[in-house]
């Protein structure tokens, strides 16, 4: 019986010299290429170099060793077929029954700052992704391994001469196609975007496992958090968790808008969000004042909320969230005596993420029962409109100041949406309803005798002059929409009549 074969090339040599080395103490001879042979040699493994088995050097600075048929015909050889067995004897061709291969590290190039295009092209691995396609077609005869968590099992199964089973090779076959097809989707996705490519013929994207959850938005709903192999450091996705239980499905969730909604400030600011919408934003000049006024908005929603911070909690300020039940705090950091405060809490979750950092645009993605929509972010900003004041009265400078905070806020909030403000915080919000008056109805509610001299914001276009209407009787002096409506000088007309200064940007944020 000839000795079985494996063939090792690979970029993470994690494990690589322990595993083959007992690849050898149980008969296998192993053939190597480049690097990877010269790590074994080095450890005293006996290897094979490649070029022993194609008769060919490595060319082309080592862009060609492994495409050779000595080698796909070695790896594509079916074991029950005599045929195969009769021309791999005529070519002097031995099989090879085991593939450890890992791929160059285009993700790892493209993520350095100072990367290249040709650096990220020198980096696109070739001969690997055939060797591993390959391998994972034939696994009924050949194990094939990309990931150095598999060394183990495969070392178990094949103790003692044994071989290893169907089932695994299934299941590593498995991961080959995985691994290869997020290889090539990343890709992909560098050189649509180098090229300017905005609506690709077929749309293909890699995420990869962050963790299981227990659950999705409810206990019969499996659920599963995958991150962007380059995910923006300033992202729930790359949060680091310090303290507490582990993040649900609407956790995350609410985590990530909230985290959205607080990197519009650069002042120091205090977001607490339920359900996806904020019930309660708060400005100051410390973070203590900003998480003061964020729940002074509503004292009751932010219990069971999630509140992100964009500066660095204090003790004083840890003192005061500890006094109320909060699923998660998110913040850049936490100061050690503020962490000695809340992690008495032993559930409570602390995230720091950097809040301040700006994020990249990306695309949005939302699946639909048998498609996908796809959309950029809505990252435009007050700053970016073409801002017009259509009424008689302009604002004051207070005014436009709680225009601003309510303007920043309403584009976070579910459509239909009101946001009601004063200049350092929200006084009321009305999320999510089928009509623009039941939002401002809402909101002018929770805002109760905090009404008398706040500002309005509206997510679109007012379609009549009842909202400005209820709006000017509630107390409201200045609102900010888009406008847009053949109906404008209607509302324009009513604000008139109310004493309401407006201003229109001309840009709506409708939030699905």
């Amino acid at each position: 019986m000839s000795k079985r074969r494996a063939l090792v090339s690979v970029s993470d040599k994690t494990g690589i010299v322990e595993f083959v080395q007992e690849l050898v103490n149980q008969g296998f001879e192993v053939v190597s290429t480049g690097g990877t042979k010269n790590a074994l040699l080095q450890a005293g493994v006996p290897v094979i170099g490649i070029s022993e088995v194609t008769g060919f050097p490595e060319i082309l600075d080592g862009r060609v060793k492994t495409l050779h048929p000595n080698i796909h015909s070695g790896l594509l050889a079916m074991r029950e077929r005599e045929e195969h067995q009769q021309q791999l004897r005529e070519h002097n061709i031995s099989p090879i029954d085991l593939v450890v291969v890992n791929l160059y590290p285009f993700k790892e190039t493209i993520a350095k700052p100072n990367c290249t295009f040709e650096d990220a092209i020198e980096n696109i691995d070739i001969g690997g992704p055939s060797m591993l396609r390959a391998a994972a077609k034939n696994h009924q005869h050949v194990t094939v391994v990309v990931d150095p968590t598999d060394y183990q099992t495969v070392l178990e199964e094949l103790a003692n001469g044994q071989a290893v089973s169907i089932e695994t090779k299934r299941r590593l076959a498995a991961k080959v196609f995985r691994h290869t097809a997020a290889y090539d989707a990343l890709i992909a996705e560098y050189l649509t975007a180098a090229v300017g490519e905005e609506e690709p013929e077929t749309f293909t994207v890699t995420y990869e496992r962050k963790q299981g959850l227990r659950y999705g938005e409810n206990p019969h709903q499996k659920a599963t958090f995958y991150k962007k192999p380059l995910a923006d450091q300033g992202s729930i996705a790359s949060a680091t968790q310090l303290h507490g239980k582990e993040l649900s499905y609407n956790n995350i969730h609410d985590a990530d808008a909230a985290l959205a909604i607080v990197k519009e400030f650069s002042e120091p600011a205090v977001v607490a969000v339920k359900h996806m919408n904020p019930c309660g934003v708060g400005t100051g000049t410390t973070v203590g004042e900003a998480y003061g006024r964020a729940y002074e908005a509503d004292p009751v929603s932010i219990f069971g909320g999630i509140v992100a911070a964009n500066r660095e909690i204090d003790k004083a300020t840890a003192e005061k969230m500890k006094d109320i039940f909060l699923e998660i705090i998110i913040a850049p950091s936490f100061s050690q005596e503020a962490l000695d405060v809340l992690t008495t809490k032993k559930n409570l979750r602390l995230l720091t993420v950097d809040t301040n950092k700006k994020d990249q645009p990306e695309a949005m993605l939302t699946s639909i029962h048998g498609g996908l929509l796809v959309q950029d972010e809505d990252h435009f900003g007050l700053d970016d409109a073409t801002v017009s004041i259509p009424t008689k009265r302009e604002p004051t400078e207070a005014e436009w100041e709680a225009l601003k905070l309510a303007w920043k806020v309403v584009k976070h909030v579910k459509s239909n949406a009101i946001v009601l403000t004063n200049g350092q915080m929200t006084v009321g919000v009305g999320a999510g309803q089928m009509n623009r008056v039941g939002a401002a109805d809402i909101a002018i509610s929770q805002a109760s005798e905090r009404i008398e001299g706040a500002v309005m914001g509206s997510d679109a276009f007012f379609p009549m002059g009842d909202t400005v209407e209820l709006a000017g009787k509630a107390g409201v002096t200045a609102i900010i929409q888009p406008g847009g409506s053949i109906r404008d000088e209607e509302s324009i007309e009513m604000a008139n009549k109310c004493g309401i200064a407006m201003v229109m940007t001309g840009v709506r944020h409708f939030k699905h």
